[in-house]
């Protein structure tokens, strides 16, 4: 709800924006109460394939894809557009929390290179769509699920040293604009109505809002069209511009009970399976949280994450739902088990 309050004034007060956003939200939450009722079980043996379904639809992307804004991210089905890539946010955590399965934990390194290489391997897909935000979530995802699963330190070292390897052969193969939107992260006055345009805007619009914000609909920066993209990645800015300090600590705090819920569901999860999933699901909507919020802020690089539940869209919409769809599958079971 507050997510369409805060897109009605993103939006310059477009009611059909607001319609079928929450059209959009209906169809998700049909989706997560349908993941619900699918069984922890049922999940891991449809874990591998539905990983293997979506790295080919990520293949068929590069073939045949829609390009739409410089990147070729969209399969057309003829009644609608999706990204295969929202797909893999949730095959990840669900391949690698199959992976370590087989064995007790904590894992081998075997089963560490093997869970590393399901978190890669789709991100490498994405990275060449290109789509670098959606990639490191993807990749995140995955890695979490290896820490939860309770990685040695001499693994950690390992994993590291080779990331720390890759991190100079990985920069050769970003596209020129991805190159500037991380340098321009340390100045973004260096390049004011370029590549810096979006973090000096952003930053202006949450810093105006002061502790008390400037009211609803009455956010100037929003208004008169200075923030890029305020529908959705940098919706943040038009929240806080307009409901201030206050109104973001209060948002804060209710991610934050979502969170603890979900690693709460994770905490009490009967089986190894169940718990590095949730677990993981947990973190990476964390993570979605501190990515967006981090980019509008400044302090991290502008990439294309949108902030849960808030941002205008309809695929992340569903995907993020069918997550707390397995979230809820994976409490409700655990009671049914725990009934005598």
């Amino acid at each position: 709800m507050v997510g369409l309050f805060v897109l009605y004034s993103a939006s310059g007060e477009d009611t059909s924006a607001i319609l079928r956003q929450s059209i959009r939200i209906a169809v998700a939450m049909v989706v997560m109460l349908g993941v619900a009722q699918i069984a922890p079980a049922t999940l891991m043996r449809w874990s591998p394939h539905l990983f293997v379904v979506g790295l080919a639809l990520l293949g068929l992307v590069l073939v045949v894809g829609i390009i739409g804004k410089g990147a070729q991210r969209w399969l057309d089905l003829g009644i609608v557009q999706f990204q295969p890539a929202e797909i893999m946010k949730l095959a990840v955590p669900m391949m690698a929390a199959w992976v370590f399965t087989r064995h007790p934990l904590p894992p081998k390194m075997w089963e560490t290179m093997l869970a590393a290489l399901v978190a890669v391997v789709p991100a490498v897909l994405v990275v060449l769509q290109p789509d670098l935000g959606t990639a490191v979530l993807i990749a995140t995802s995955g890695i979490l699920v290896i820490i939860l699963a309770g990685m040695r330190w001499r693994q950690i070292l390992i994993v590291g040293g080779v990331m720390a390897a890759t991190t100079p052969i990985l920069w050769l193969f970003l596209h020129e604009y991805q190159k500037r939107r991380i340098t321009t992260l340390l100045d973004p006055w260096a390049d004011p109505l370029g590549a810096g345009y979006h973090t000096i805007q952003s930053t202006i619009a949450v810093g105006s809002g002061g502790f008390y914000g400037k009211g609803w609909l009455n956010g100037s920066q929003s208004h008169l069209e200075f923030i890029p993209e305020r529908s959705t990645d940098f919706i943040f800015a038009v929240f806080a511009e307009e409901f201030g300090m206050l109104g973001a600590l209060l948002l804060f705090l209710t991610y934050m009970f979502v969170v603890a819920r979900a690693l709460f569901i994770s905490f009490y999860a009967r089986d190894t399976y169940s718990r590095l999933l949730s677990g993981s699901l947990a973190l990476t909507f964390f993570f979605y949280l501190f990515v967006n919020i981090g980019m509008v802020t400044g302090i991290l690089p502008v990439v294309g994450v949108p902030l849960p539940l808030v941002s205008y869209g309809g695929t992340s919409m569903v995907t993020l739902m069918a997550g707390f769809g397995i979230l809820m599958s994976i409490q409700t079971h655990r009671r049914l088990l725990s009934t005598p």
